[in-house]
């Protein structure tokens, strides 16, 4: 294999891998690598963390990003990414029972209909909101005052409050 440096192409010849990535720095497993035609990857500790095509990218991995995280979503303009902090979809009826979540470490049980969903890690202030929703013919209130937690009360019109099977909040920051 020939690896060719000069002032008109830069390094060619080589195109490395996620474990060896062909532009590094004294962490050899760090760097810039080609997998394919048309494609540039970045390696940290051997993995792959973003590939970048000719078509866009696709991130892999966990990433932060520090300010806005902007993108076009396909509607023609770039705009800010407002991201979903935390979810949960959980059965209220007799022991409550979380189905599926993120960033919910527990539903707290406040009785018939009222529960306290517990974050697993604090929202920054109590500025926050609450998306809720149950089946059947319910309303739900809900209260963003605490950063560790928000509450949800169903109730049935006509009957109060009531325990539901289904119930889904998404708080968004």
């Amino acid at each position: 294999m020939t690896i060719t440096i000069n002032g008109t192409t830069g390094i060619a010849g080589v195109d490395g891998s996620a474990a060896t990535p062909a532009v590094q720095g004294a962490d050899t497993n760090t760097g810039i690598f080609f997998p394919a035609a048309d494609q540039v990857g970045l390696a940290a500790g051997g993995s792959q963390v973003l590939l970048v095509n000719a078509s866009g990218s696709t991130i892999t991995g966990t990433e932060s990003v520090s300010g806005n995280l902007s993108f076009n979503s396909g509607y023609g303009s770039a705009a800010v990414a407002y991201g979903c902090r935390a979810w949960v979809n959980f059965n209220g009826t007799g022991t409550v029972a979380i189905r599926a979540s993120g960033n919910v470490s527990s539903i707290t049980d406040g009785g018939v209909g009222t529960y306290t969903v517990n974050f697993t890690t604090a929202m920054p202030d109590a500025n926050y909101v609450i998306n809720a929703n149950t089946n059947g013919y319910t309303t739900n209130l809900v209260n963003a005052t605490a950063t560790g937690n928000c509450s949800l009360a169903t109730a049935a019109p006509g009957t109060g409050l009531t325990d539901n099977s289904q119930n889904h909040v998404a708080i968004f920051r």
